[in-house]
């Protein structure tokens, strides 16, 4: 029965990440209420460990139909890799508490300007070219990268808002573009979990491939429905966020 509600949760997940991330909102919940007593370290890392495969078929969908800026999110991924793995790194030596009362304060401002700016990703229109924009979206990356390593909630959310706000690109290229950096982010995320031992590997590979079905169906809905439907998922997403990060932060 464990299993199978795991397995379920990652199955949505799944569905939710691949059109503009936040599925860590319905997985990571499932498996501390599922194992209560395991290391929390343990159910990140297996959470990582499946929901990787998810976002990689994603990533590979969007390619696909959509032309991914290559030139600035590759830097973008790399730098992703270096910071995600700081993240992972510095979670085992500081606590994060800080951050998990801020986040919700975030949040709530980033749904406000989304509600409020109603064009804002509507059109894609890049700001910059060249050197430019692969510095902004690798500063971007390695932020996000830090913060994925480091916490996480929320990370493929907060990749698609800043690649909307600070490069220019509508929802369907910005989540595109999420689902690059954010396998790369997992990734390193993983290897250094799985380098302390900390990731079931027999479950991960189970809630895989209910990731993995669950981001063919979230995938085909944001690019049979575009910008304007993964937008009102963002907000969705973000509302949702808002609710869950707050009750963690102020209320448990």
């Amino acid at each position: 029965m464990d299993w199978f509600i795991v397995i379920t949760a990652s199955l949505f997940a799944g569905c939710v990440d691949a059109i503009v991330g936040g599925g860590g909102l319905i997985l990571l919940p499932a498996l501390f209420a599922t194992f209560p007593n395991a290391v929390p370290a343990t159910l990140l890392g297996t959470n990582k460990s499946a929901s990787v495969w998810g976002t990689s078929f994603a990533t590979w969908r969007f390619a696909r139909r959509v032309t991914m800026p290559w030139q600035a999110m590759l830097p973008a991924a790399a730098a992703g890799f270096a910071g995600s793995w700081v993240g992972a790194w510095a979670v085992t030596m500081v606590s994060p508490e800080l951050l998990r009362k801020a986040l919700p304060l975030v949040l709530v401002a980033i749904l406000f300007y989304t509600l409020a700016r109603k064009d804002l990703g509507a059109r894609h229109q890049p700001r910059w070219g060249g050197r430019h924009e692969i510095l902004a979206a690798s500063l971007i990356g390695l932020g996000l990268g830090i913060y994925d390593g480091f916490f996480g909630p929320g990370t493929g959310s907060f990749l698609v808002f800043l690649l909307v706000r600070v490069l220019g690109y509508d929802f369907l290229h910005a989540s595109a573009g999420a689902k690059l950096i954010n396998v790369s982010t997992n990734i390193a995320a993983i290897a250094l979990f799985a380098s302390k031992g900390h990731v079931w590997w027999q479950l991960g590979l189970a809630m895989a491939v209910a990731n993995v079905a669950g981001s063919f169906l979230g995938s085909w809905l944001a690019l049979r429905h575009g910008a304007g439907f993964v937008r009102k998922a963002f907000i969705v997403v973000v509302l949702a966020l808002v609710l869950k990060t707050g009750y963690d932060a102020f209320l448990v």
